[in-house]
């Protein structure tokens, strides 16, 4: 795994990160609103997409649509590292090809899910650190447990100050099954995608090649994932007792079953349009610019 494909990987995320980070924020406070309350019994401040950032941008000011930036360009940076250097090395060596050559969509989920958890797990504290600023709001829109961290340092030191080092990974391993849903799908699909593209000469261009893979990536993984990054959100947020245990979730099955029993189906799939919005650009761009920054290494390498 080339040294370089890892910077390459965590650069084209952060460069895609500022572009989605309020999209982000409203997507993070539409999964919160109402949780494990029956749906048409709570207030619902954030009514979409469009009115979520406006929302946002009159109550918290402009800047609040760009809160927990820091923690989420870390944890993208770290997570689309591991991910894009895992299926960058996988696909140099041939391990996401079938027999007969051919890109095999099966083994691109596989790689792609491998990728996600070791990204997922050493990038986690950004996410819950990312998740819990990102729900901090004005009283009047506030939704979900509301953490009293002033900035990423912040956030840290009062973490590892009341629940040490396992606090800063709390619902590491629960977010697992999001990475490797979501990672696995965006890989798999991106691979699969390019080849065939090029296979039928349908868009051979590079570039546009990569663009068009990479926004028919992203709407794979924004079905794939809502269900499992509602879950994650709801379990990075909730607030800890002395112990550090959850208030009101115990883990990822339980969450999911009283998300079910509260709210139904449709608890599950809260904020899918933001997640669709967010995760389609971000998806194409942070796998164009992958691609486009490898170019730019062999052209500078040669």
């Amino acid at each position: 795994m080339a040294t370089s494909d890892f910077v390459l990987g965590g650069l084209a995320s952060v460069g895609a990160t500022f572009f989605t980070n309020p999209i982000e924020v409203v997507k993070t406070r539409i999964q919160l609103q109402g949780e494990l309350a029956a749906r048409g019994t709570y207030v619902v401040p954030y009514k979409g997409v469009l009115h979520g950032l406006l929302t946002v941008a009159r109550n918290d000011g402009y800047a609040g649509l760009q809160k927990g930036l820091a923690p989420a360009l870390c944890f993208q940076f770290i997570i689309n590292s591991c991910r894009l250097s895992i299926y960058s090395a996988a696909t140099d060596r041939g391990w996401m090809h079938n027999q007969q050559g051919e890109v095999s969509y099966g083994l691109g989920l596989l790689w792609g899910a491998i990728g996600g958890v070791v990204g997922s797990y050493c990038s986690s504290p950004f996410f819950l650190i990312k998740t819990q600023l990102q729900s901090q709001a004005a009283k009047e829109i506030a939704v979900g447990y509301q953490h009293a961290h002033t900035s990423l340092t912040d956030a840290v030191r009062q973490i590892y100050g009341r629940n040490g080092i396992a606090g800063l990974w709390r619902g590491s391993l629960a977010a697992l099954p999001r990475a490797a849903i979501g990672s696995g799908a965006q890989i798999a699909t991106f691979g699969k995608t390019k080849a065939l593209l090029v296979q039928h000469d349908w868009v051979t261009q590079p570039t546009l090649n990569s663009f068009c893979a990479g926004l028919i990536a992203g709407s794979i993984m924004s079905v794939a994932m809502t269900p499992p990054d509602v879950i994650a959100t709801r379990l990075y947020n909730q607030g800890v007792d002395a112990e550090g245990r959850g208030l009101l979730y115990r883990g990822w099955l339980d969450c999911c079953v009283k998300i079910l029993r509260s709210e139904g189906i449709y608890g599950l799939y809260k904020g899918f349009w933001p997640n669709y919005l967010r995760i389609a650009p971000h998806s194409t761009l942070v796998l164009l610019f992958f691609d486009e920054l490898r170019d730019l290494r062999e052209r500078l390498g040669s």
